[in-house]
């Protein structure tokens, strides 16, 4: 269940139109929803990285390792067939972190430019179809990165049977309106929530009201917003 952008918007209004503070316009609102959503989304992997080398604890519902892969499963994909063409494999255009790629089931072997190098020289560590390797870089007259998958031949990547493991980055948050209204329109169309898990709903508001300090040029809000914030993570990592 995902964080209701209504919710986090009223929310944010009542505690920044309490004190006469200033109006947040829906669009400097969805610049804000969207920065705070990123923000938690990418700490999630420096915890997760943190919390695994400290022992957990054997309760079911609060081993913080746990409770950040949940999160992170909500934007899990797998077996995600890639598309190549002679410049390389394209990877998915929604991708935030790459898993493992597969060529026919088995997992490649990813090197880096300086390495393959070295394995085109070296006949006792060339790939093949039972062990794969991978490259990455920018391939072809795109600027997107690419991959090239081989198992034998260096000069010639594969361009069939490529899957991949991926983390897709959450879909852009929108607070939408009727225009002749001005009132929410909780259309699929106009408006999206945030693809959060439902936990984070208050580390949003939090994060959201210290944007709003500085868009509203008021020290004693972005203050109090930091000030939780900074309590929210200490207690996390306590």
């Amino acid at each position: 269940m995902s964080v209701n952008v209504n919710t986090v918007y009223q929310r944010v209004l009542a505690i920044t139109n309490k004190e006469q503070r200033g109006y947040i316009t829906p669009q400097e609102f969805n610049y804000m929803a969207n920065q705070a959503q990123l923000d938690i989304f990418e700490q999630y992997f420096y915890d997760l990285n943190q919390f695994a080398r400290i022992p957990g604890n054997s309760t079911e519902y609060s081993d913080m390792v746990n409770i950040l892969e949940e999160k992170i499963s909500l934007f899990e994909r797998t077996g995600f067939i890639l598309t190549s063409d002679v410049s390389g494999t394209s990877l998915p255009t929604d991708y935030y972190r790459i898993g493992s790629i597969m060529y026919n089931g088995i997992e490649a072997e990813h090197v880096s430019v300086k390495d393959f190098a070295y394995i085109k020289k070296s006949p006792l560590s060339q790939p093949s179809a039972d062990f794969p390797i991978y490259t990455r870089g920018a391939y072809g007259s795109t600027i997107n990165h690419k991959i090239k998958v081989f198992v034998g031949d260096l000069n010639n990547h594969v361009t069939t049977g490529i899957t991949c493991n991926y983390v897709r980055k959450p879909d852009d948050v929108v607070w939408g309106y009727d225009t002749a209204t001005g009132l929410y329109n909780s259309s699929p169309t106009a408006s999206k929530n945030f693809e959060l898990h439902e936990s984070e709903e208050t580390e949003l508001v939090v994060k959201i009201l210290a944007m709003a300090g500085i868009l509203l040029k008021d020290p004693n809000l972005y203050q109090v917003g930091s000030a939780e914030d900074t309590k929210n993570v200490q207690q996390e990592k306590a």
